[in-house]
């Protein structure tokens, strides 16, 4: 198999799903940082490979895919062995799409608008009105959370790996999780997903960003 080169920047969330979703389904890939702190993202032969001028972007022999989810949705589908990552069934993958759609419609959206005017926009407080409308939507993971070990059901799956990833950011800030049993349960299992430890390194990573432009 040729090598799998995965464009990746570790404070990134998205690059985090890609990078999550890859060693979930254990497919061997070969890093490659694009430094979005220094623009390197916007470099001519960057955006020869990706015109989004984002990360992740996945180049499979010359097969190019952009969109974490894409991504991951992609790693499982050729190369994953398990077919409880992503299933097959269609009842079951439709719960683990609709996690995922979940994820970047309306988590992402709402964590998004409390911290990118923290980091590039001189906010130095996060808004009461964000806060609770981003507690909203946690209690909705919560609830998916009840009576399920994992977000899509009893088996890990990459809708695990996506929301983990993307979410892990915020959470590092030190977000309140006091009122969601469910989550804080369920981060605990998250701990021993393949590219856990990665994974924090580039949370903590983002959760800096943003705390250095807090008001104490």
């Amino acid at each position: 198999m040729s090598t799998i080169k995965l464009y990746y920047f570790p404070a990134s969330g998205a690059a985090r799903i890609a990078l999550m979703a890859a060693r979930l389904v254990g497919v061997p890939i070969q890093l490659e940082i694009v430094d979005l702190m220094k623009k390197e993202q916007y470099s001519e032969a960057y955006l020869k490979i990706n015109p989004q001028h984002c990360v992740p972007t996945l180049d499979d022999d010359g097969f190019i895919l952009l969109e974490s989810r894409a991504i991951a949705c992609y790693l499982a589908e050729k190369y994953g062995t398990d077919d409880t990552i992503y299933p097959k069934d269609p009842k079951k993958r439709a719960i683990v799409n609709q996690r995922l759609y979940f994820d970047c419609s309306n988590l992402v959206v709402k964590m998004r608008a409390i911290c990118y005017p923290i980091i590039y926009k001189g906010e130095t407080e996060i808004k009461e009105n964000l806060r609770d409308d981003f507690n909203e939507s946690l209690t909705i993971l919560d609830k998916y959370l009840e009576n399920n070990k994992w977000v899509a059901g009893e088996h890990v799956t990459i809708a695990d790996t996506t929301i983990y990833a993307s979410m892990s950011g915020i959470f590092a800030i030190g977000w309140d999780l006091s009122t969601f049993p469910n989550i804080q349960r369920w981060l605990k299992d998250c701990s021993s997903l393949p590219g856990y430890e990665e994974n924090e390194k580039g949370a903590k990573m983002f959760a800096e960003a943003v705390k250095k432009n807090l008001k104490q």
